[in-house]
Parts: structure tokens; C-alpha cells; sequence
């Protein structure tokens, strides 16, 4: 098994889709943390969004889905780059619990997408609205996006997935209400704890069995962090050596855990000593003290 995300097309139907399927990754990544259920099925569900939301936006740069709030759930955040890696976080109480419009109340959730032409940055709230994340992101796509569109998410498990029907301009590739109406019918047949089981090729032709449907070629997708030491490395010594050497002094070394994957790098004294001179040694680096 693989993580990959499907795009496919009804052409005599006027509809696009797409599914992504998590089967490898997930523990490592949202496990790294003791997360509430309540906490690790809604961060899953976004996980599994970003790939479908990447199938609808071609991007060179970082996209993520990020919310922020002053209840049980501080902050989630969902990041998907135009490499298809995936990773997600959160910030919570130990005891967060209730279902989404519970944590969500109050809080703001944004999609961003930042380019690496930074003229072409983009940022849009999304309304909280609904029982799910599914169905705030459908309404931000029906209002701001004018493309109807259904969404199903299952990021409980161990295995996470998604599915994304969206309607294409009326009269485009036979695009009409009517047919709209159809392809609504058979999604509402599928249930989240089916999507989270169902391997995607037997979950398409189950639910779309009866229609002309043409997929495209899988791609991978990856669940993985970008952390790395030489990235800490560089945040480090942006601190300032005074910094540096008054935490060494009183801890004799640097911890610092990765938000994302919890992985963790330890700096000794040495090792800031090497980094230190690695930097007076670089005269065009700006990070120099």
C-alpha cells in the first residue's frame, strides 16, 4: 500500500474529483503526541484535506489550512507544499473533547497559500460552519470558489483518507444541474467509516459503478515533516550568541522538539561552538553575531 492522490473526471457529466489515501505515515506523524481523540480525528481530517485542496489549486510554494482559537484547541494547522508533503500539528488541552463545531466555536480558519512569488500570496477565512470540516470547506467552495462541491473526510484511524466531487462551470464538459443532482445522489451513499476502509479503486467503482468515469494518474504523496537539524540549526543562531550561552549556561544544553512531528534535537555547548564558528566563516551569511 501507498499514500497517493487520484484526480478523475465524469467528462459526460461535468465533474472533476479527487481521492487521497493515507496508508502509510499516520501514526508517526499525528502519534507523535499525546492528542485527545476528539483532537487527533479533527487534525486527521485535515491532514487528509490538504492533498484534495492541492488537486484543485496548481501551486509552486506552501499551501495550509490553519485555525486558531482561545478554547480547548489553540491551534491546528495542515500544510501541504507543491511536492505533496503533508504534515499536521495542534495545540490543545490535555482534556479537549466535543465534537467540531464545539472546538471550533469562537476560533478563526483560514486557508493560506503562500507562493514563491510572493506578489501571489493568497489568504481566505473559512467560515465555521456545519458538523464537519468537510462541510465548513464545501460551503467556503460553493461561496467563494463559486464550484459546488462535496467532501468527505476519515481521518480517525490509523488509515486516513478523503473524497472531493466538484461540479464543473454550467455547460462545461456537459455540466448541468441535473447531472450535478446525480453524482450527489450516489455521494450521499457514502459513509466516513466506508472511505476510511475501502481501498480507493473498489470505493470508486462501488459508488460510480454505473458512469463513465476517467481516472488520471496516481501521484505520491508523502506524510513526513521538513524539520531537519541544519533547519534548527539556522533558528538557533538567529537567537544571538548572548541567548545561546545564558540557556547553555543554565541547562548545559539546547532541547527543541520539532511542532509537527515531535521529533527532538539537542545542541551541547560544542555543538554551538561549531555552529558559531561555521557562521563567522560564511561572511555573506546574515545570520552572524
Amino acid at each position: 500500500m501507498a499514500n497517493l492522490l487520484t484526480e478523475f473526471l465524469f467528462p459526460e457529466l461535468g465533474a472533476r474529483g479527487a481521492l487521497i489515501e493515507f496508508d502509510e505515515g499516520v501514526d508517526a506523524m499525528l502519534g507523535s503526541r499525546p492528542y485527545p481523540p476528539a483532537i487527533r480525528a479533527l487534525l486527521g481530517d485535515a491532514v487528509a484535506a490538504m492533498p484534495l485542496l492541492a488537486s484543485h489549486a496548481r501551486f509552486a510554494g506552501r499551501m495550509a489550512l490553519q485555525f486558531q482559537g482561545k478554547g480547548a484547541l489553540q491551534m491546528l494547522v495542515a500544510q501541504i507544499d507543491d511536492q505533496l508533503q503533508v504534515r499536521g500539528m495542534a495545540k490543545c488541552s490535555a482534556d479537549a473533547d466535543g465534537d467540531f463545531a464545539g472546538l471550533m466555536q469562537g476560533g478563526h480558519l483560514a486557508l493560506l497559500l503562500e507562493q514563491e512569488t510572493a506578489d501571489r500570496n493568497y489568504q481566505a477565512m473559512v467560515a465555521v460552519q456545519g458538523s464537519t470540516l468537510a462541510e465548513s470547506l464545501e460551503h467556503y467552495f460553493t461561496q467563494s470558489e463559486q464550484l459546488p462541491t462535496l467532501l468527505r473526510l476519515s481521518g480517525g484511524g490509523s488509515r486516513i483518507a478523503g473524497l472531493l466531487l466538484q461540479r464543473m462551470p454550467l455547460g462545461e464538459l456537459s455540466s448541468s444541474v441535473e447531472n450535478w443532482e446525480h453524482l450527489q445522489a450516489l455521494f450521499a451513499t457514502l459513509g466516513s467509516d466506508e472511505l476510511g476502509a475501502v481501498e480507493g479503486s473498489v470505493l470508486l467503482r462501488r459508488l460510480f459503478h454505473a458512469e463513465h468515469l476517467r481516472l488520471l494518474e496516481p501521484r505520491a504523496v508523502s506524510l513526513s515533516c521538513r524539520c531537519s537539524r541544519e533547519g534548527v540549526a539556522t533558528m538557533l543562531l538567529s537567537l544571538g550568541e548572548a541567548e545561546l550561552r545564558e540557556h547553555l549556561a543554565e541547562h548545559q544544553q539546547i532541547e527543541v522538539t520539532c511542532e509537527f512531528c515531535g521529533r527532538e534535537q539537542r545542541f551541547s555547548a560544542d555543538d554551538i561552538d561549531a555552529l558559531e564558528l561555521k557562521a563567522r566563516m560564511q561572511p555573506d551569511n546574515a545570520t552572524r553575531h
